[in-house]
């Protein structure tokens, strides 16, 4: 691989049919105005040298790790449903304020657009929303500059948008970093408006909200896949003792 590719991916896995890679945070995977370097689908028809790259799942913006892309529209199809049909295994991890139990945690509430919110995209618990499951399975806990924290894998049973980072808010431990569901949506606005104050970088803690997805596997093909993409390194050294 050229320096130039490198800089442009970070490739896990490629083949005829797949080009799978570990998404930094703070990128976009849909095109947007800045060109094409600025969003990943952008990145990977770089690196190809052909616009046959097709997302067929998608991260947030400030989520990093495993995205799963397809080379063909026949390979895109076929993998579009298995990931639309749930049979895919995916697995976060993340690091959350507060103290998760040590038997974890199941959250079902369903999910759907929280209409008193003034950010667009944000969505909430609600009643008539759209089922939603996760399961939390507590890895440790930690403390640093007096914040009681927890690392923790995540399994989503159901795929809807945001629903880690809503489900993990509604049960009482949001995501370390995410400015959305944090507790203050008003931070979110300012960070798109560019204009974080001191305290919220201080509250923040990670410039990304500190969600990894840490595998993805499935069957496809006759075969059994499974990709892997190591923990992003400011989520490491918060980790650190």
């Amino acid at each position: 691989m050229s320096n130039r590719s490198a800089t442009l991916l970070s490739v896990l896995h490629e083949d005829d049919d797949l080009l799978v890679v570990d998404k930094p945070a703070d990128l976009v995977v849909h095109p947007g105005k800045e060109g094409p370097e600025s969003c990943l689908i952008g990145r990977a028809r770089l690196y190809l040298g052909h616009a046959e790259a097709r997302l067929v799942h998608r991260l947030d913006r400030e989520t990093s790790g495993v995205v799963v892309m397809a080379k063909s529209r026949t390979a895109a199809g076929e993998l579009g449903r298995l990931f639309a049909g749930g049979t895919v295994a995916k697995e976060y991890v993340a690091i959350v304020h507060g103290a998760v139990p040590p038997e974890g945690l199941v959250i079902d509430a369903p999910l759907g657009r929280d209409a008193a919110s003034p950010v667009a995209i944000k969505d909430v618990v609600r009643a008539d929303g759209a089922p939603a499951r996760t399961r939390v399975e507590l890895v440790r806990h930690l403390t640093r500059d007096e914040r009681r924290l927890s690392f923790v894998r995540v399994v989503p049973e159901t795929g809807r948008k945001h629903q880690i980072r809503i489900h993990l808010a509604y049960a009482g431990y949001p995501i370390v970093g995410d400015k959305l569901y944090g507790g203050d949506e008003t931070c979110y606005l300012r960070f798109v408006e560019r204009r974080l104050t001191d305290d919220d970088r201080r509250r923040l803690v990670l410039d990304a909200h500190a969600l990894h997805a840490a595998t993805v596997a499935f069957t496809w093909r006759d075969r059994e896949w499974r990709f892997e993409a190591p923990l992003r390194a400011d989520m490491v050294n918060l980790l650190q003792p």
